[in-house]
Order: structure tokens, then sequence, then C-alpha cells
């Protein structure tokens, strides 16, 4: 090959703008992506790149915008199956007297299986590739996101009663090692401890975590301070709020994945910045159980690390990250009476980079950066309901729908084209859920 022949690489995606994430509020227009393997090698001008690379594959896509994909940072996707099932409910009630029951009579390998199939089609056609997941038989889940060539962050459950998972405290902790092996050196699965409250989980079972943990080098994904009601029982209980609690037993760091936080002091606040913490804010699922308002912009301003999620399918009802990004900005302004609070630019961040560091992954996703992996979905915004066209990032938040994803990556491979699923079986999806539905409908 001459000096100056094309470097031959897999993919070049040449966009109309593309939106890096890093650098901060940066719009690169009329740019490419270049991609060898499951990296990105190159982001240049397009001129530039037709005359760099000689790519296995070109994709143009002159109306768009491309982005790195979303990331769902707090999910229970197997209770997809679930969507609708008991809305308009308090969380309690909710859960105690229906998804409780509900679970303990389909949870198994293949209703974690089928649930996390339809979460994952959904998620793809809404440009998230990567979802942080918290629910029971995480082998099943992990095996069937692998088979998806989906990413995920899967949870290690912890709870102090028995389940169709583990029976014993004792089992809990053992499958969760076992769980975390199988998973060591995949390229798209990791995993985390995912204790399931301070309410449902005892001093113990929290201390073996700390400990784990840091072995390990895994996340402890944890709901906190989800209502009013779990703050002040556990301080009838206890004596301490549960973030208390949490920092008596050596939780608050920077492995911790706080999730909901409505209920905090500035002392707290000051405290999750200085350790380290990371808070998930999941505001549609807040305000559909009135769990309460997460304080997003006063955890932005303290420096605390604020990742987006949706929660589960059956408190929300959705995996839109699109329009969770759109919620978390405009409740955190009508919170903090500022209608500069969460800006658009913000929101995107809480749904990429800072989703990223959460997870431990920011060296590997979030942005569309030289030695990152290519996980990248591309938005049309030609459609009427986006024009006309001022600011990019303030139309990706405040205007775009979901629908308007056409083409999604992960780690450089299609996973949507043209609004199509690549390599998923729509019609088995869908005839497993209608299954599903008529089961659970029965009992």
């Amino acid at each position: 090959m001459s000096q100056n022949a094309p470097q031959t690489i897999d993919l070049l995606i040449e966009a109309r703008w593309v939106v890096p994430v890093e650098p901060h509020d940066v719009v690169l227009e009329h740019h490419a992506v270049a991609v060898d393997h499951d990296c990105i090698v190159a982001v240049l001008p397009i001129a530039q790149a037709r005359t760099h690379y000689a790519p296995q594959e070109r994709v143009e896509l002159g109306e768009h915008v491309l982005i790195p994909g979303l990331i769902n940072t707090h999910t229970h996707n197997p209770m997809t199956l679930m969507r609708g099932l008991a809305d308009d409910l308090p969380l309690m009630v909710w859960l105690q007297q229906h998804i409780w029951p509900v679970e303990a009579k389909v949870i198994g390998p293949e209703f974690v299986r089928d649930g996390v199939e339809l979460a994952v089609a959904e998620m793809l056609r809404g440009g998230t590739t990567c979802a942080n997941e918290n629910y029971f038989f995480p082998d099943a889940m992990g095996a069937t996101y692998r088979k998806l060539g989906f990413r995920a962050v899967v949870g290690l459950p912890v709870i102090e009663f028995p389940s169709a998972w583990a029976k014993t405290q004792d089992e809990y902790f053992e499958r969760a090692g076992e769980t975390h092996d199988s998973f060591r050196n995949d390229a798209l699965i990791r995993t985390a401890f995912a204790p399931h409250a301070p309410y449902t989980v005892s001093d113990e079972s929290f201390e073996r975590i700390r400990v784990l943990a840091d072995q390990l080098d895994i996340p402890v994904h944890l709901h906190l301070h989800e209502t009013a009601h779990e703050v002040e029982e556990e301080r009838k209980k206890s004596g301490l709020r549960p973030f208390q609690r949490m920092q008596k037993l050596g939780l608050v760091n920077d492995r911790l994945i706080a999730v909901h936080m409505t209920q905090l002091t500035d002392g707290e606040m000051a405290a999750c910045a200085e350790a380290g913490v990371s808070v998930v804010h999941c505001p549609e699922s807040n305000l559909k159980l009135a769990s309460g308002f997460c304080p997003a912009e006063k955890l932005r301003k303290a420096g605390v690390n604020v990742a987006i999620g949706t929660d589960g399918c059956a408190s929300n009802n959705d995996l839109d990250m699109f329009g969770e990004m759109r919620t978390a900005a405009l409740l955190a302004k009508a919170v903090a009476e500022d209608a500069a609070a969460f800006d658009a630019g913000f929101a995107l961040r809480a749904a990429t980079i800072n989703a990223a560091k959460a997870l431990g992954l920011d060296e590997t996703i979030g942005s569309i950066e030289i030695g990152k992996q290519a996980d990248l979905a591309a938005v049309r915004l030609s459609d009427l309901e986006t024009q006309p066209l001022f600011h990019i990032i303030s139309q990706l938040v405040y205007t775009t729908g979901r629908h308007q994803v056409s083409d999604v990556w992960i780690a450089g491979k299609r996973k949507l084209a043209a609004r199509e699923l690549v390599d998923m079986d729509t019609a088995g999806i869908l005839a497993r859920t209608h299954a599903w539905r008529e089961r659970i409908a029965a009992i």
C-alpha cells in the first residue's frame, strides 16, 4: 500500500451533525465517525474522512445527528412483561399487594429471558445501548443480553427473604459470586451488587457487600431514600436516616449508585459529592408512584454525578430515555424554581457520560471519543415535529421523540437499521409477550 493510500476500516458513519458529549455542548457539523473493529478511531470532517479512510461500509446520514448510545442507569427489565399491570397506586401498595405476589407465581429464567428480550427491542428502537439492571436471575439476564449483543451491567440481587433465585443469605452471596465469575471476562456484560433497599437488607449483608464489592471491584446499585415513608421508618427503627446507616456501614463511597434519592438534606448531598456517590434520577417513576422529587439541580450544583434511569416498565411505563431526559430537565426546573436548572446539555450528559461514570464505564462508553467503544445512535431531525432547528442539543432533549431514532450500533455492530431491528425475532418476541400477558392476567 502506498504512503498516501486510504486506511481500510470497518465502518464510516457520515452525519449532518455529531454531538460527541465530550467536549461538553459541542455540535460538529458535517462530520464522520470512523470505526474499526469495535472502537472509534477518528472523528473528523466528512471531506477529510473520505480521503483518509476506505471503509468496508459507509453510512450516510444527511438529516441526522449522531450521539453516543443512551445509557439507562436504573432498570428492572424483566418487569417489562408487567407493564401496566397495577397502575395508579402508591409504592408500597403497588409493590407488596400487586407486583410481589405476581412475581412469586411467574418468576424464573424463562420469564426473565422473555422480559429482557422485549426490553432490549424497545431500548434499541429508542437509542439506548446499555442498561444497569436490577432483578432476580442475573445469570439468565446476562446470558440474554450477551446473546442479543446488548451492553449491560447485571445486578447481583441481595434481599433478606427467600425468592425463586435464592433461599438464604448465604445462597444469595454464593450465587452472586458464581454469576460474577461467569461474566468476568465478557466484552459486554459487567456485574454490580444489587441489594434491594435498606428496609429489605440487613446490616450483616451490607457489610459483606462492602467487602466483596471492594474485592471484586464492582459497583453497588441500591434503591435509597425513595420515599419519605422509607426514611421515617428507618429513623424509628434504628434512630438513623437510611443514608446515615449506609455511611455507618461504609457503603457511602465512589462505588455507590444511589437510586431515587428524593429525600435529602444539604449535608447528605455534600457527603455524596465528597465521597463520589452517583445518584440516579428516575423522574417519571417517582412522579407516577408519588414517591417525591429528587433535588437534581441541587445535587448537580453540589458536584454530585447525576445520571438518569427509567426504572422498570411496571412503574414508568416505558423505557424511553428521550422522554426521561425531557421530564428530568423540566421537573428539575420546577423543583429548583429556576428555568436555567438542569439545562439540555446537562440532561444529555446525565443519559450518557454521567451514566457511564456511575457504572464505572466512562473510559469505555458515554461519549464519541477516539478509543472508546462504538456505541452510537443516529436520530433523524428532518421531521416536521423537530423543525425548525436552531439548537441541536436543545431539540434532542425538549422536542425529539424516540421514534426518530433510525440506526443504532453497539461495539461497532449494527443493531437497528432504518428503524428495523437487526438479528432479532420481532414476531417471536411479540408472541411470547402475548403468552405472558394471558398467563399473568389469569393469576
